[in-house]
This record gives C-alpha cells, structure tokens and sequence, in this order.
C-alpha cells in the first residue's frame, strides 16, 4: 500500500527528532556537569595579573543591545498620526582629538593614583600604560619593582618605587634630574635654600655636603614640610657647584638652613623624595 507524500514527510521527520533525542542524551550522560567552580579552575590564568584584576565571565558574554530604531520609524501598535516626522540631521562639528589620559598633570598630590594603596594599574589608567615602563632597582641586594612614567622625556620623568612584587603599595616617588614634575606645598626641583626655608616656614636642618656636593635635608623642625596632605613624608637633597663643600661643611655634620656658611654656597634642590 502506497502513502501519500505527507504521511511519508511526516514519519522522516519523527524519525529525525527521536534520532537527535537520542543523541543529545548520550551526550549528556558522556559529559561531566561544569559549574561555575569547575569552569573557573578550568580557564587559563592571565600572568602578571592579581585575582581581582582576572576577566570574569560575564564580561566576555555579555549580550549585544537591541539596535535603538530610528527616528520616525514606526513600532507595533504605534498610530501612525503619532509618528514624529524625520528631521535632516544638522552637520556635526568637528571633534577634536582627546589627549592622553594624564598628558598635563606633573603633580603629585599623595592621592589618587600616588596613594598609598596605589598601584601600576592605577598609574595606567590615569596616564596611559604607553607613557611608562618597569623595570628594577637592587637596594641593598633586594630587587625593587619601579615604574618609570615618561622615561624618554626628561621634563615629565617620575619614579614610582612599590612595595610588593605585584607592583603595589607606593614605597617612595623620586623626582629628580630636570623633571618639573612637584611634590606637595610647591616642593620642587631648583628652589634655592632660602625659598625651601620659605616653604617651611622656619629653618630646618640639613647634613653637611658629600664629595659631590650634595647635602641632605635632615630634620624640619616641625615646619610646614614636616606634615604632607595625604600622609606622606618628603624630603630633599641641595647641590652646591662649590668644591670646596665637602671640606668646609662635611657630612658627618648638620647645619641649620639660616647658617650664613651653608646659604653662601648657595645650594639648591637636586632631588626630592617622598614615602610613606
């Protein structure tokens, strides 16, 4: 007995479902069941990254939006009286091109991205993880992690040493060489003895000169200097051309900035340091 078409139309299609049936739960049973646990012992590691900072899930599977329509175009249910008619869009003006994030700022403030909690990844954020590179300091046989912002540009050169291996907890941040980057209070390189004084707002004490001409802030006396916004401590290191220095004023010695032998060299600030 022949069947009509249909019917044989109809049994290939229910023999296809009962085969797919059949297969999808072999295999179900052949798979082990993958939680969100599994899945995450499972995923590969992203090296040099914290557990905090590891992509999650969902925002690799995050669905793509509904497609917003277009102005004047009709949804169901809408009366077409109701439609607003198509407007010309009007040109749009030029947009200029954004700066870097942290292109103009050569302040350290002892917040934000020089907290001390901070870290590199906060550094990159603010001025763009092209605009600095890591690398390593050996003090007193110990590596120490520093970050370098603006390493090709003398001007704008800072160093930011960290605390942990995972590049974390600013240790200290040194601004030095022809950088014109400040510290807190207008600290910066370049101001003589008497606008440092000035700063503090009375006269701090300071160890006597190297062979290189260069003498250490040791103590301000409880001055303006001696509290930083933040938490932090500066300090300051003055170079003085003059070569007998070393001799006159040694550095097993300290000497008050008011001293009129000290102000006669006529040192200024080489270096600043500033820690936590």
């Amino acid at each position: 007995m022949r069947r009509h078409p249909l019917l044989r139309a109809r049994a290939s299609a229910s023999a296809f479902a009962l085969a797919a049936a059949a297969l999808f739960a072999a295999i179900s049973l052949a798979l082990p069941l993958m939680t969100p646990k599994t899945w995450a012992q499972g995923r590969p590691q992203q090296p040099n990254l914290s557990p905090e900072d590891q992509l999650a899930p969902s925002q690799m599977n995050q669905p793509m939006p509904a497609a917003a329509p277009e102005p004047g175009a009709s949804t169901p249910g809408t009366p077409k009286s109701k439609i607003p008619p198509k407007r010309t869009a009007a040109a749009k003006p030029a947009v200029r091109p954004m700066a870097r994030p942290g292109s103009g700022r050569t302040e350290v403030d002892c917040s934000g991205p020089f907290a001390k909690d901070s870290g590199m990844l906060a550094l990159a954020v603010t001025y763009d993880s092209r605009n600095m590179i890591f690398t390593h300091e050996t003090v007193q046989g110990t590596q120490v992690g520093v970050t370098v912002l603006y390493p090709k540009d003398p001007r704008r050169r800072l160093e930011v040493w960290w605390q942990n291996p995972n590049r974390t907890g600013t240790y200290l941040i040194d601004i030095a060489g022809k950088s014109i980057w400040t510290a807190p209070k207008g600290l910066r390189l370049g101001l003589t003895l008497e606008q440092l004084q000035k700063l503090n707002h009375k006269p701090f004490k300071l160890k006597g000169f190297d062979e290189s001409g260069v003498a250490n802030v040791a103590d301000w006396d409880g001055g303006e200097l001696a509290s930083l916004p933040g938490g932090c401590k500066a300090s300051a290191s003055l170079h003085t051309n003059s070569k007998s220095a070393a001799t006159d004023l040694p550095a097993k010695d300290q000497y008050s900035s008011d001293d009129p032998a000290v102000r006669a060299l006529k040192p200024t600030v080489s270096e600043i340091l500033i820690g936590y």
